[in-house]
């Protein structure tokens, strides 16, 4: 079910490493379509596209607030006590990414500094299809909050009723979230991105969702910014003769289920643990209930590649830059400073990848793709803007100002250079004008005197 291989086997490496967010030319124009009639139609265009989509004709788009209250009262008190402890785990840890603003004196009278800038209002993507996910709503939704969002607006399918699930509404609930709206596919992210009668529109849009979903993001992209283009999730498991062969491969099935395209991947130099790992998944796979969907992952994205030495490891999983990184040798540490990219990484046999996903605090919206290359995990930063302040001074700009008007110059941009010189030809005036009336008042005051 899922094949031992060597570095070497370069077909099965390039198929894993060319799973990205790439989509087909139906899917770009069927989105490309739906786009156009919310940005012209409003409301009515995502009622219409939702019943035709999701079967329910959502009456009010926005869901009120008694309704919210009402889902977050009938939330099962031992999962509303979970929800709010990895709240606060999440919480915490986002807490400690906020970024405060500063100056620096530059002498002169000169001030520099960057001004940190909650976004004014995001918006959430929730998916409710076959799958909903609290813990994307958490993920997405407090590092916003843990910079100072003013109003966060939510998406997510409608189900009977016209409303997200009721988990959704609960957690958001939880969240103290009070724009809830009842769309989803492409029509909601088209919402967010354009505004309707119902749905504000939003600066930036995040969150996880099927290939409609993540290519109406990429199409409204520059209209407003968005988290990334995500592509199938991954796991990649670096690991030596220490590593216990029935957790390998239950951390591997725990991202093989997510999707038929979806990656799990063991990286080790010891041969008996790849055929260990290979006859546990045998066992295990049949008794979950998505076993078709990993099998079907397995035998085209899995792999259990044996390398000649813990090096050559580290360098295929460097190469692959898998969204989660679990690492499981002797040393966890030591090994951990040679990995140069991975979107999250966990160490030791009990940080298995769900403790990440759920409950541990760090962001659980990751690169794909081998974007963790370039990319980082969602974060605080994600939400805010940075602006640079420049406060010079007079006496700065006469000292530098000539260097800056000769730079304008060297690029051809006379009007940049004359902006400069304007202000260089009034200090000379100015200076030339008081050596004059420095040089006429003792006259002044002889004339006066006789």
């Amino acid at each position: 079910m899922i094949p031992i291989i060597s570095p070497s086997d370069r077909a099965r490496l390039d198929a894993i490493l060319s799973r990205d967010a790439t989509f087909s030319d139906e899917v770009d124009q069927a989105v490309a379509s739906i786009l156009l009639e919310v940005r012209k139609r409003g409301d009515e265009a995502v009622r219409v596209l939702s019943e035709r989509f999701d079967g329910v004709r959502p009456a009010p788009i926005k869901v009120p607030a008694d309704e919210l209250e009402a889902a977050s009262d009938a939330l099962d008190p031992d999962l509303r006590q979970i929800l709010k402890d990895a709240e606060e785990n999440i919480r915490r840890f986002h807490a400690r990414q906020v970024q405060n603003s500063w100056f620096t004196d530059d002498g002169d009278g000169v001030l520099l500094g960057q001004r940190v800038v909650p976004m004014d209002r995001v918006g959430l993507y929730v998916p409710g299809g076959t799958a909903f996910y609290p813990s994307s709503l958490l993920m997405n939704a407090i590092p916003a909050q843990e910079a100072g969002v003013e109003e966060i607006h939510l998406v997510s399918p409608p189900k009977d009723g016209g409303r997200p699930h009721p988990l959704v509404l609960a957690t958001a609930h939880l969240l103290g979230l009070e724009h809830v709206y009842g769309v989803g596919g492409a029509q909601g992210v088209g919402a967010l991105a354009y505004g309707t009668e119902s749905v504000a529109a939003v600066d930036k849009i995040v969150g996880p969702g099927n290939a409609y979903v993540a290519a109406a993001k990429k199409q409204v992209f520059g209209r407003v910014d968005i988290d990334s283009v995500a592509g199938p999730s991954e796991i990649g498991i670096l690991a030596d003769a220490s590593a216990d062969p029935e957790y390998v491969a239950a951390d591997l099935l725990s991202q093989a289920e997510h999707d038929e395209r979806a990656s799990a991947i063991l990286v080790t130099p010891h041969r008996p643990l790849a055929e260990a790992v290979q006859v546990h998944v045998e066992s295990m796979v049949p008794d979950l209930p998505r076993a078709d969907t990993i099998r079907t992952a397995l035998a085209s994205y899995g792999a259990c590649i044996v390398t000649a030495d813990m090096d050559e490891a580290i360098g295929v999983m460097n190469e692959l830059a898998v969204e989660h990184l679990e690492i499981l040798t002797e040393d966890d540490w030591s090994t951990m400073t040679r990995i140069r990219h991975a979107g999250a990484i966990f160490l030791g046999p009990y940080s298995s990848e769900p403790v990440g996903d759920y409950f541990a605090g760090p962001n659980h919206v990751l690169p794909t793709g081998g974007t963790a290359r370039y990319a980082s995990a969602l974060s605080v930063d994600d939400f805010i803007r940075k602006q640079s302040i420049i406060s010079y001074t007079k006496d700065r700009l006469a000292d530098t100002g000539a260097s800056i008007a000769r730079l304008a110059d060297a690029e051809n941009l006379q009007a940049h250079a004359e902006a400069i010189r304007v202000r260089l030809r009034r200090f000379a005036q100015e200076t030339a004008s008081g050596n004059r009336s420095a040089t006429a008042s003792p006259h002044s005051a002889e004339e006066k005197n006789e």
